[in-house]
């Protein structure tokens, strides 16, 4: 995610940042860099002026040249900038109450990922205690009725789907459907095309007028960088945005589509798609992004998905196996389960300040936890609850199950009993107990 923008500032953060004084060259040199660093990010040019000019003007003054850390100083105009360039605050969808009903529409271009997304947007309203119901719009591509269908029922939400060629006959047959069923939330999937067209704009327009939404969110692929904001322009100006959701974002390893939107349109980024997984739609913050492309981590972010995937009485239970060493390899098996529930291994290690573009990815093993996986389900429980009884007719047997080797067995065992001792450790540490457990 953003790792070629990262990588660029996180090195110009390290070069000033630490100085104990700075001249004009300095400023006028790393203000360079960073502008150079946004146009290989494909940020829109008039938002590269913008964002140099000002951060220029300001880093240039005696508060910054003379201040007791002139670099660091820097470095809080340059983050402060980058908050004000990707829309200054966290903007949520603004829905009415469960009595009432609230419509969203989705608009966007085909394979911005549209429909995946209806699904993921839903999935993240239905756990926020919304009734949630889906209708399929889109006539025009084939399969897209029976996409969302399938995702509909993955995420556990109801899909109204009608054989018709008119979308607006089974918009408004939607909206009558769920105020009967009293569905609180509508969320409409509609067509897309290769390219902005007027036979697209007529269509979104007559539904649009049709279903009334609170809300109309443009769904943009974050990979076509600055051509996302032209794209959210074209459909502002003819239908109305009221936001944008960025789809692929963790695929976005230049991030000039997160960057250019807001100023180029004025909408902000209400979402933005980190994962095929239903899961994997996440509200968008500003200074978290900010963040992360300084290479200052997420750790509000790790933390935040941490506590989503790990149940409350598991982890008190956990906390009290660490304080007495009594965790167990099923114990181990349930915790890679749940890591796997919060992301790549790589992105996890983004959200840790000092590690944002510092990451070589050949060097991530990315399939050591399918295989450390695949060799503790090849273990019997009994197995799992003693692992001291895995002698080497047990390892050599639990390495064939598994497809791999004694030595990963036996590196496998010695990393569980390691990693015993750092929970241990860890157990006694009251500041990681308020993070990981939630404690007051």
């Amino acid at each position: 995610m953003l790792e070629k923008l990262s990588e660029k500032f996180s090195d110009i953060v390290r070069t000033l940042g630490g100085k104990a004084s700075i001249t004009e060259k300095n400023v006028e040199d790393a203000v360079e860099q960073i502008k150079l660093a946004l146009l290989e990010a494909d940020v829109n040019l008039r938002v590269v002026r913008r964002f140099v000019n000002a951060t220029l003007e300001e880093a240039k003054g005696e508060k910054v040249l003379k201040s007791v850390n002139p670099g660091q100083q820097f470095i809080k105009i340059v983050h402060d900038r980058m908050v004000a360039l990707l829309g200054d605050s966290r903007q949520d969808l603004q829905l009415r109450g469960p009595d009432t009903q609230s419509v969203i529409l989705l608009l966007g271009l085909q394979g911005s990922g549209k429909t995946t997304t209806a699904a993921k947007l839903a999935f993240h309203l239905k756990n926020s205690g919304r009734k949630v119901l889906l209708v399929a719009c889109d006539l025009q591509r084939p399969a897209a009725i029976e996409q969302l269908s399938v995702l509909g029922a993955q995420v556990g939400v109801e899909v109204y789907r009608e054989d018709s060629k008119d979308p607006v006959k089974v918009a408004k047959t939607a909206l009558e459907k769920a105020k009967r069923e009293l569905f609180d939330t509508v969320i409409f999937d509609t067509a897309g095309r290769l390219q902005v067209d007027e036979a697209l704009m007529d269509e979104l327009l007559r539904i649009r007028d049709a279903v009334k939404p609170l809300e109309s969110l443009l769904v943009a692929d974050s990979m076509t960088g600055q051509s996302a904001a032209d794209i959210a322009k074209a459909f502002d100006e003819k239908v109305g945005l009221t936001g944008v959701i960025l789809s692929k974002f963790d695929s976005d390893a230049r991030g000039g589509a997160a960057l250019s939107l807001k100023t180029v349109t004025g909408k902000p980024i209400k979402f933005i798609g980190t994962s095929e997984k239903p899961e994997g739609l996440e509200p968008f913050y500003p200074e978290r992004i900010a963040g992360r492309i300084l290479g200052m981590g997420d750790i509000v972010g790790l933390v935040e998905k941490a506590q989503a995937v790990f149940d409350q009485k598991q982890a008190a239970e956990l906390e009290r196996k660490m304080a007495d060493e009594t965790m167990t390899l099923e114990d181990y098996l349930e915790q890679i389960a749940s890591v796997k529930k919060m992301g790549s291994v790589k992105n996890m290690l983004e959200m840790i300040p000092g590690l944002a573009g510092q990451i070589d990815e050949d060097k991530i093993d990315g399939e050591g936890l399918k295989r450390e996986e695949a060799i503790l389900r090849s273990m019997t429980k009994r197995e799992r609850l003693n692992h001291l009884i895995i002698g080497p007719s047990r390892r050599t047997r639990v390495a064939k199950g598994s497809g791999t080797s004694v030595a990963e067995v036996n590196r496998l065992l010695k990393k569980f009993e390691k990693t015993k001792l750092m929970m241990k450790k860890m157990a006694k540490n009251k500041k990681y107990q308020q993070q990981m457990f939630g404690k007051a």
